[in-house]
Order: structure tokens, then C-alpha cells, then sequence
């Protein structure tokens, strides 16, 4: 829903009655730091996100087997900060990771597996390889088309990296395209100050702007911005870049 502080409240409520009922290295305990880390990602405190994720996947090294579903998660969860952070060099090496204990571990079609292709789709799209980012984005975006309901926020979330893509090529009706089925699905799915809605509403102005057509560019920024003023906190960089 959008709502970081009152997420991160319940989730350390939750961590704290872990922390003090189960042993030092039990998988639930894991599961808490990785919550408490995705949210600190969200908010753009990228240090705690850090010591959260590592913190979590330490645990899962030691308890689970070398092949489990949840260490994958762990490396891809890490792997986004990196990319967040424009710590490109590392990134495929978690992202690698966890596509190869994922393809071991989980039938073709799983959901996780969007999320592996989708990875590697930005590891391509930041080396500038579009068309091999693309490739991968639409690997991801077939399973999540079957494996998920039609307006399921993360086949917004596909449909929104796709038309990024082709914003980047220059395909800005394509763009636009995608950008708008991202946010029918986030409009119908999310609150209305919800981030993501922002980003949709940015991404939109964006192709306007590449288009040349500057009024309705500004509009949309302008509407991205509200939303960000009122869902993050002061310093979220995100908010800078509005």
C-alpha cells in the first residue's frame, strides 16, 4: 500500500518477538531481516537495506541447503541494491546466483523466475544492450502473464519495465503503449498516493517530454510529484529527482 513507516513498525513488532523466542539462526528470523531490509530499500535508506539483507541471507547460508528458494532471494534482493546504487560490477554475480539455484530448485513457470529474468534485463539495460534487456523483460513478463490475474500489480510492474525499454530505443509509441497498461492496473490496484503510482505517472511524462509535447509532460510530473511529497520521506531520492 505504500505506507513504509507503518510497514516497518509491524515488521520489527514481529522481529523482536523472533528475536527473542527462536534460536540465532532460525529461517523465520531470516524472513523478518529480509522484510525489514525491502522496506528500508523502498524508503532509500540503502545502508540499512544493506545490513538487513545481509543479516537474513547470512542465517539462510547457514540453515537452509545450498539449492533452497529463499537463499535465491537473498542474493536477489541484493543484487537490486547493488543495481540501486550503480554498483554495477556486482550485480550479475547475485543475480547469477540466484537463477542458478532457482532453476535447480523451481518448476519453468514459477513467478520467481520473472523476477530472475527481469534482473538480468537490467543488468543488460545498464550496459545499454536494450534489445537483449528487452529479451529478457519479455521472458519475464510471459510468466508473470500466466502465472498471475490480469491486474496484479507486478504485471503493471512488467509492463512498466518494457515500456521503459522502448523509451530507451526511441520507440516512444511503444512506450507510451506499455507505460499506459502499467497504469491501469496501478490505478485500479494501488491507493491513490501510492509510489508506484508516482513512478507511472513520471514514466508517462517522460515519453511526453522525449516527444517534444511539453505541457502534457509537465502535467504528468506534476501529478508524480504530489504523490511523492506525500508518500516519502524529505530525503527520498527519488523526491530529488521529481
Amino acid at each position: 500500500m505504500g505506507a513504509y513507516s507503518k510497514a516497518l513498525e509491524f515488521y520489527e513488532k514481529s522481529n523482536q518477538i523472533r528475536e527473542k523466542s527462536l534460536p540465532p539462526n532460525h529461517p523465520d528470523l531470516a524472513q523478518s531481516y529480509n522484510n525489514i531490509g525491502q522496506v528500508y530499500h523502498d524508503i532509500g535508506h540503502y545502508s540499512k537495506a544493506f545490513e538487513f539483507h545481509e543479516k537474513s541471507l547470512t542465517i539462510r547460508q547457514k540453515a537452509l541447503p545450498p539449492n533452497h528458494p529463499d537463499l535465491a532471494i537473498s542474493y536477489n534482493n541484493i543484487g537490486q541494491l547493488y543495481n540501486t546504487i550503480g554498483d554495477y560490477l556486482k550485480v550479475p554475480e547475485f543475480h547469477d546466483k540466484a537463477l542458478k539455484i532457482r532453476q535447480k530448485a523451481l518448476p519453468p513457470n514459477h513467478p520467481d523466475f520473472a523476477s530472475s529474468y527481469n534482473n538480468i534485463g537490467i543488468v543488460h539495460n545498464d550496459m545499454g544492450d536494450y534489445s537483449k534487456a528487452l529479451q529478457f523483460c519479455e521472458k519475464s513478463h510471459q510468466i508473470i502473464e500466466n502465472a498471475l490475474p490480469q491486474n496484479h500489480p507486478a504485471l503493471a510492474t512488467s509492463y512498466n519495465n518494457i515500456g521503459f525499454l522502448y523509451n530507451k530505443m526511441g520507440d516512444y509509441s511503444k512506450a507510451l503503449e506499455f507505460y499506459e497498461k502499467s497504469h491501469q492496473i496501478y490505478d485500479k490496484a494501488l491507493s491513490p498516493n501510492h509510489p508506484n503510482l508516482a513512478l507511472s505517472y513520471n514514466n508517462i511524462g517522460g515519453v511526453y517530454n522525449n516527444m517534444g509535447d511539453y505541457s502534457k509532460a509537465f502535467d504528468f510530473y506534476e501529478k508524480s510529484h504530489t504523490i511523492y511529497e506525500k508518500a516519502l520521506p524529505p530525503n527520498h531520492p527519488d523526491l530529488a529527482l521529481s
